[in-house]
């Protein structure tokens, strides 16, 4: 018994030197878009634990926000830059798959792509009376301008009214530029109680869907970096981990506790942007919806 205890003490020693020794990786993500802007949270602490799942074998790590503030558009034109940002979690698309290197990991596991509207309290029966597909599409939309939902949107015959700032679409939403904000079930009730006072709620009965998988993306020329976040994501998935912060993070409590996603009328579109890579086969990596069931009255078969 003393000699393999030996060998596993020599294996321990040699382990931890390595570790030891790890060059110190430093990470800049993406700051918030403004100060209300708390959508960051949650991917955040999905890449800690990634890193920390992978921390033992490649090293420890530091993150860091950077110093400016970026729309998405930008925050992805510096990626591949050396002053720029390492790591950007956004909605992929075939464009973003070429000019950057994916981690085809859906981070929300496919709930982005279920959107929900902000509208003006005032227009709150105008969307209750909307039935059909055409009748939303008479409708305009309020987008980011570079969101990949504006063309998602407008190629399935939506018209779409587009904003440079984040912020500055919930103002044009409350003066009536468009009529409706579409916004993802993990966004929009984290918006909701900062722009209340613009008179704006949650609409209550309709829910585009569209696969729309958020992913980290890092730079092409980084794929060492990329292969260890997969790693970290894949070890969190499989040891429940990644389960346990999504469905208890304090961002995404309200969007499994007041969505109510089983009981909206639903409007399913296409997604011309959805490269074909996406890991749509793979059922661990995807949120399953459990439609509501009515439970039967007595004397029923």
């Amino acid at each position: 018994m003393i000699l393999p205890f030996r060998l596993l003490l020599l294996f321990c020693c040699l382990f931890y030197a390595r570790v030891s020794v790890a060059e110190l990786l430093v990470l800049h993500h993406i700051a918030p878009e403004s100060r209300q802007d708390s959508r960051n949270h949650y991917f955040i602490d999905v890449l800690t634990l990634a890193l920390k799942k992978t921390e033992p074998a490649a090293g420890p790590f530091e993150l860091h926000s950077y110093t400016a503030s970026m729309n998405q558009s930008r925050a992805l034109s510096t990626l591949n830059q050396e002053y720029g940002v390492d790591i950007v979690w956004t909605m992929t698309s075939n464009e973003r798959e070429v000019n950057y290197l994916p981690v085809r990991i859906p981070l929300l596991k496919g709930l982005l792509g279920h959107r929900i509207f902000l509208i003006h309290k005032k227009d709150r029966e105008k969307f209750a009376n909307i039935s059909t597909l055409a009748q939303l599409q008479a409708l305009s939309a309020g987008q980011g301008n570079g969101w990949p939902d504006t063309r998602i949107l407008k190629s399935n015959g939506f018209k779409v009214v587009t904003g440079y700032q984040y912020a500055g679409l919930f103002k044009m939403l409350a003066e009536h530029r468009f009529d409706y904000f579409p916004r993802g079930v993990n966004e929009i009730w984290q918006e909701v109680p900062v722009y209340a006072g613009l008179g704006l709620i949650v609409e209550p009965g309709i829910v585009l869907y569209y696969p729309a998988p958020i992913y980290f993306f890092v730079a092409k020329n980084k794929p060492a970096l990329a292969k260890r976040i997969e790693t970290g994501l894949m070890l969190a998935i499989r040891d429940g981990s990644f389960e346990q912060l999504f469905l208890s993070h304090p961002s995404n409590q309200e969007m499994f506790t007041k969505t109510r996603l089983e009981q909206r009328k639903i409007f399913r579109l296409d997604n011309p942007l959805l490269p074909e890579k996406t890991p749509l086969e793979n059922p661990e990596l995807w949120y399953q919806i459990t439609p509501k069931i009515t439970p039967k009255r007595q004397g029923q078969d």
